[in-house]
């Protein structure tokens, strides 16, 4: 009877020693991919910034970064979300295509360049938080919310009173390493999306392109509790891809007119010490 009453205790020992081992080598497996990169704590440091740089090897499947411990800190997505929200009006077909029209009422708007008709494409790059707000509130929280379910983006909180502000104010969230999984999604073909929309999608992310390298991205910035600013995307080399997600703040006494460029310049210096791009 004793022998009977202790092995399911000795049965639960087993398999929770078990478990513990595979747990502790799946993150010893993550640690071996992720190399601190004190050039990028450089980088950061001289630009009066403080934050985290996370470059992504997908050859390698190693990440690099200063900062491992920020980069897994969820933050408000920003206007990086601009990239998930055409997604969703491409599959919802709130929006036709890159070139659908967006028609300017005459309001004023914060930038000029919003104060005009634009296409999808030019909303895109250029930011425009108007006409993404037409967008999701065209969506609706329902549909909104069960796309980023299938999407698995980040930690969204949406409904119909924040439809048209969620990625710029209040608890939503999304880390450097969500942004790059989802990122690797989209490249890799892995989103429950169509090939017409993943196709648009990947031609309008387009920033740079010469003969060395092709990078596609989208910079963010939120002011809800403070200055946050974003800039995710990936390189495509001639021979392997890297994708990258900054985020940074500014420290005290920042000029922020340097802000809007600062979160380009030190990743493009962070891939240039890589020796991705030249």
């Amino acid at each position: 009877m004793k022998i009977s009453y202790l092995l399911p205790i000795l049965l639960l020992f087993i398999s929770c020693s078990e478990n513990k081992t595979s747990s502790d080598k799946e993150e010893k497996q993550v640690e071996n991919r992720e190399i601190v990169m004190s050039e990028f704590q450089t980088i950061i440091d001289s630009a009066n910034i403080e934050g985290a740089i996370l470059i992504y090897d997908l050859k390698e499947d190693t990440y690099y970064s200063n900062n491992f411990e920020w980069t897994k800190e969820g933050k408000l997505p920003a206007s990086t979300f601009k990239i998930a929200n055409s997604i969703i009006a491409l599959e919802t077909e709130i929006v036709k295509n890159d070139s659908t029209l967006f028609k300017w009422n005459g309001e004023p708007r914060n930038f000029s360049r919003w104060e005009q008709d634009l296409t999808l494409r030019d909303a895109f790059h250029f930011s425009c938080v108007p006409c993404y707000q037409e967008v999701a509130r065209d969506i609706g929280a329902n549909k909104m919310n069960t796309y980023l379910a299938k999407l698995d983006y980040g930690d969204i909180k949406v409904d119909s009173t924040n439809i048209d502000m969620f990625w710029l104010e209040g608890e939503s969230k999304i880390s450097q390493l969500q942004q790059i999984d989802f990122l690797k999604r989209l490249y890799l073909s892995k989103l429950p999306i169509s090939k017409r929309t993943e196709m648009i999608m990947k031609k309008m992310m387009v920033i740079e392109k010469n003969d060395q390298y092709t990078l596609s991205g989208k910079t963010g910035w939120s002011v809800d509790k403070e200055n946050n600013g974003w800039f995710v995307g990936y390189v495509e080399t001639q021979n392997k891809t890297y994708f990258f997600a900054s985020n940074v703040e500014p420290k005290k006494q920042f000029d922020m007119n340097r802000f809007p460029m600062i979160r380009k310049d030190i990743t493009y210096k962070a891939l240039k010490e890589m020796k991705i791009i030249e």
